[in-house]
């Protein structure tokens, strides 16, 4: 079962780093790390996460033989639980009026046969209280920090479900999300218009000449140029 054993720290620096110290000792599949705060959380590509103590859902969960897709998986099930407007910018950005509400990182260890799944939520996170360089991107539900429990438990059904799709089904749940489908990108190599996701879950961009290609890492914006 997601969520037990459950270890909650007033503060820490990472849950990722403390479910990992757990999963590196042995602890079972499902077993959650949350936070009040941290003071060293990081997402993808590097970058830091910031939030109000109190304010933001901070979680990582151990889990065992994880699949190929887990990053994916976890984009749908926070836009499970965030809502019906919620969409995935590629490949687990997760948007509620087009500004991003949370931060998903996957870290482990395949040739042990784990993996820590990171999640940060802004639930009832104010856009005003965080540092200024996040106020024109970030987003957040504009729940209260009550929430914050109730959409955890929402939150682990909705992984438990996504986690428990095949292969295709799991791609089909992201596509119905895809907030990239149809809309000019750009990254580091190129631009091009987003055309989907393939079968192993490869951003599809349409390039100018007509042909395509798969991206399969990196960061990707909109707008060409």
């Amino acid at each position: 079962m997601l969520g037990r054993p459950r270890l909650h720290l007033r503060e820490t620096s990472s849950t990722n780093d403390r479910a990992r110290e757990l999963a590196g000792a042995g602890a079972p599949h499902g077993t959650l790390v949350t936070a009040a705060t941290q003071s060293a959380g990081r997402g993808r590509q590097g970058r830091t996460w910031s939030a109000p103590p109190g304010h933001a859902l901070l979680m990582s969960l151990v889990l065992r033989d994880p699949p190929s897709l887990l990053p994916l998986a976890a984009a749908v099930a926070v836009a499970g639980a965030a809502g019906e407007d919620a969409r995935i910018k590629w490949p687990n950005d997760v948007l509620v009026v087009g500004r991003k509400v949370s931060g998903i990182l996957a870290e482990g260890r395949p040739q042990e046969g784990w993996a820590v799944l990171g999640i940060g939520v802004n639930v009832a996170v104010r856009v005003e209280d965080l540092p200024p360089e996040l106020h024109a991107t970030a987003g957040t539900l504009g729940r209260s920090p009550d929430d914050l429990e109730p959409f955890l438990y929402e939150l682990l059904g909705e992984l438990d479900r996504a986690l428990g799709l095949d292969q295709a089904a799991l791609l089909d749940a992201w596509r119905a999300r895809d907030a990239l489908m149809g809309r000019a990108v750009r990254w580091t190599a190129g631009e091009g218009v987003a055309r989907g996701i393939d079968g192993e879950g490869r951003l599809v961009v349409e390039v100018p000449g007509g042909g395509r290609t798969a991206l399969d890492a990196g960061e990707v914006h909109l707008g060409a140029g």
